[in-house]
C-alpha cells in the first residue's frame, strides 16, 4: 500500500507540472551566428566589422555580446545587438604574440548565454627595406663518406648518379676513411673500393669535388691508436702527395706498379685531415701537419686548393684550434672549414635542435673576425662542410655513440618536415654571416643522415630541400637586403636581390607548437610581407616546402602575381620561397 500512494503522488505532481507547460519556457529565446568563424590580423592593424546575427524567439530581452580568450595585445571592440537583432566585432592587433588562438564570442540576456567559436590568427608583419647590407654567396653541396660499408652504393642504385647530377652539387665532398685508404703498406696500394665512388662523383655536377684527406694509411699510426710513428708527417705528407699524382698528375709507380687514375677530371679541392679536435690531433700538431702536407701536395700540382681545419664544431673548439691555426699557419689556405650538428641526442626537444642555429652563424662569425688578424687570410672564405640535425649514430649492440647506456634511434629530422624550416633557417643565418657553402651530410644514408634513403632507394625531402635552396641561390653573389619581422624567434626572412635580376625572400617557419615535441608539426605563421620598398614587380613565382611536399617528385612552383603586400600562410615547419621579377 505504501508504494502505491507512493506512485500516486508522483502521478499528481507531474500532472501539475504539466497543466503550466503552455506558458513556462526554459533555456534562451534567442541565438546567433558570427559572419566568419575565422579572422586574422597583423601588428597595427584591426580587422574589418565581423558581423553577429541574432536569431529570435519571442524573446525582446537586451543582448549583449563579448568575446573570451583574447590573447595579450589584442583587443576588441564589440557592438552588442541590445534589443536588435544585429552587432558586430571588431578585433585590433597591437602587439599581440603571432599564432592562432580560439576564441569564445557569447551573447547574453542577463539570464542565459549563448556562444560561437571564433579563430583568430595573430600575423607576422615581415618587411623588407631596399637597403643593402653586404654580399650573400652560398652554395649548396653534399657529401660522400666512402668506406667498406657504403661500397657499390652507386653500382647498387641506378639512379644515384643522375639525382646526383640534378642535386647539381658544389664541389661535391668525399670522406675517405677506414679500408677506403688506398695505401695499404709502404709500397702496396689499391684503389678499387675508392674508385667506386670517386669516380661518378668526378662524372657528375661541376667535375670539380673535394677529397678529404681524413686520415693517414692505418700503417703510419701507433698500434691503431691516433698517435703517428712519424711525428713529423712526412711520410703522411708522401701519401697525400702520391694522392695528387694519381688524380692530377698521370699517376705514380711504386713497387714496380704505375697507380693512374682512370678519369680525366682532376681532383681540384683537397681538405687536409678530418675533425682533429676529435681525433687525438692537438691544435700545435695540426698546424704542424697542415704546413707539412700542403707544401708537398702543391709541389706535385701547384693548381690545387686546399681546405683547411674542418673541425668538429662544439663548446669551444674554434676558441681552442682557430686562433693557433691562424697565427702559425705559413703554408697556402683557400678555404677554412667547419662542421655544425644541431644535436648527438635524438632525444632532444626540436626547440633544443632550433635554438642552436643562432649559434652556427655566431661561429661563422668568429672564425672570419680570427682570419682578419693574419694579412694573408683576410679572403679566405668560410665553408660549412658537414652539416645535420644530429651527429649522433650507432655503435657497438645497437647502442648511442653519443649517450653510452641509451639505445640508438634515428633521428627522422633529418629528412622530415622538421628539415625543411631547419635546414633553410641554417642556410639563411650562416649565410647572412658569410658562410660561402653549406654541405649537407650525407647524400646517402637513411632517414636521419641521408638525401638519398639507401633503404628504399628513394629520394628523401632533404633532398628537395637542399636541390631549391641551391638552385635559387646558388653560387651568384646576391645583395643582402635588410628584413625585419614581429616573431624573429619563430620566424626566419631571407631576401636578396641581383641588380637588373630577381629578388628572392624565403620565409621560413621554424616556430615549434609544445615544449616537449620531438620531430613534432611545429605551429602555424600566416606572414603578410611588405616589399613596397623595393618598387614593383611584373610577375613571380612561389614554392613552398612542407609537410604536404612529396619526396619523389619535390614541390612544383606556382604563378604569383606581385604586390606590395603579400600573405603567406604555413601550415607548421616549412619554408616559402618567393621570386619577384
Amino acid at each position: 500500500m505504501k508504494k502505491l500512494a507512493m506512485l500516486l503522488a508522483i502521478v499528481l505532481v507531474a500532472a501539475g507540472c504539466g497543466s503550466n507547460s503552455g506558458t513556462h519556457t526554459t533555456g534562451p529565446q534567442f541565438a546567433f551566428t558570427l559572419g566568419s568563424g575565422t579572422v586574422t590580423t597583423f601588428p597595427g592593424q584591426a580587422t574589418g566589422a565581423i558581423a553577429m546575427t541574432v536569431t529570435r524567439s519571442g524573446s525582446t530581452a537586451n543582448l549583449t555580446a563579448s568575446v573570451g580568450g583574447l590573447p595579450t595585445g589584442v583587443t576588441a571592440t564589440v557592438q552588442s545587438p541590445g534589443t536588435s537583432n544585429a552587432g558586430s566585432l571588431t578585433l585590433t592587433n597591437t602587439s599581440g604574440t603571432p599564432g592562432d588562438y580560439p576564441l569564445t564570442v557569447s551573447v547574453t540576456d542577463g539570464t542565459y548565454s549563448v556562444t560561437q567559436p571564433l579563430t583568430l590568427t595573430a600575423g607576422v608583419l615581415a618587411t623588407v627595406a631596399s637597403n643593402r647590407l653586404g654580399t650573400f654567396q652560398e652554395a649548396m653541396s653534399t657529401s660522400f663518406q666512402v668506406a667498406e660499408w657504403n661500397q657499390g652504393f652507386f653500382q647498387d642504385f641506378s639512379s644515384a648518379q643522375p639525382e646526383l647530377n640534378t642535386l647539381n652539387p658544389q664541389h661535391t665532398r668525399m670522406q675517405v676513411m677506414s679500408q677506403a685508404i688506398p695505401q695499404t703498406a709502404a709500397d702496396a696500394w689499391d684503389f678499387t673500393m675508392l674508385e667506386q665512388t670517386v669516380e661518378p662523383v668526378q662524372e657528375s655536377s661541376d667535375h670539380s669535388p673535394e677529397f678529404q684527406v681524413a686520415y693517414a694509411p692505418a700503417f703510419m699510426y701507433v698500434n691503431g691508436t691516433t698517435t703517428f710513428t712519424d711525428p713529423t708527417f712526412q711520410q703522411f705528407a708522401g701519401y697525400a702527395a702520391n694522392l695528387v699524382r694519381y688524380y692530377n698528375t698521370g699517376g705514380f709507380t711504386a713497387g714496380g706498379t704505375l697507380y693512374q687514375s682512370p678519369n680525366s677530371y682532376p681532383v681540384t679541392y683537397w681538405g687536409i685531415y678530418n675533425e682533429p679536435n676529435g681525433n687525438g690531433i692537438t691544435a700545435s700538431e695540426y698546424v704542424e701537419m697542415y704546413n707539412t702536407l700542403v707544401p708537398a701536395m702543391l709541389a706535385v700540382d701547384p693548381a690545387i686548393k686546399i681546405v683547411a681545419l674542418e673541425l668538429s664544431d662544439y663548446g669551444t673548439e674554434e676558441q681552442q684550434y682557430v686562433p693557433p691555426f691562424v697565427e702559425g699557419v705559413t703554408a697556402q689556405v683557400d678555404v677554412l672549414a667547419t662542421h655544425f650538428y644541431s644535436t648527438c641526442n635524438q632525444s632532444d626537444s626540436d626547440q633544443t635542435v632550433m635554438n642552436t642555429v643562432p649559434g652556427f652563424a655566431s661561429g661563422v662569425e668568429y672564425i672570419y673576425s680570427q682570419l682578419k688578424t693574419n694579412p694573408k687570410l683576410t679572403s679566405v672564405p668560410v665553408w660549412i662542410l658537414e652539416n645535420n640535425v644530429n651527429a649522433d649514430y650507432e655503435g657497438a649492440n645497437g647502442m648511442s655513440t653519443c649517450n653510452p647506456g641509451q639505445v640508438f634511434v634515428d633521428d627522422h629530422r633529418g629528412s622530415s618536415a622538421f628539415f625543411a624550416a631547419w635546414r633553410p633557417y641554417v642556410f639563411s643565418q650562416v649565410g647572412k654571416a658569410g658562410a660561402q657553402a653549406l654541405y649537407h651530410w650525407s647524400y646517402n644514408g637513411d632517414q636521419q643522415y641521408g638525401e638519398f634513403n639507401t633503404a628504399s632507394g628513394q629520394l628523401q625531402l632533404s633532398y628537395w630541400v637542399d636541390y631549391w635552396l641551391g638552385k635559387y641561390f646558388g653560387q651568384a653573389q646576391w645583395q643582402l637586403l635588410q628584413a625585419t619581422t614581429n616573431d624573429d624567434g619563430n620566424v626566419e626572412v631571407l631576401a636578396v636581390q641581383r641588380p637588373g635580376g630577381p629578388t628572392l625572400v624565403m620565409i621560413t617557419d621554424h616556430a615549434v607548437a609544445g615544449a616537449s615535441d620531438n620531430n613534432g608539426t611545429g605551429a602555424p605563421r600566416t606572414v603578410l610581407l611588405n616589399v613596397s620598398a623595393l618598387g614593383s614587380f611584373t610577375g613571380g613565382e612561389q614554392l613552398t616546402l612542407d609537410a604536404n611536399t612529396s619526396p619523389t617528385n619535390g614541390p612544383t612552383e606556382q604563378p604569383l602575381t606581385p604586390a606590395a603586400q603579400m600573405q603567406v600562410t604555413l601550415g607548421g615547419y616549412g619554408t616559402t620561397i618567393l621570386t619577384l621579377q
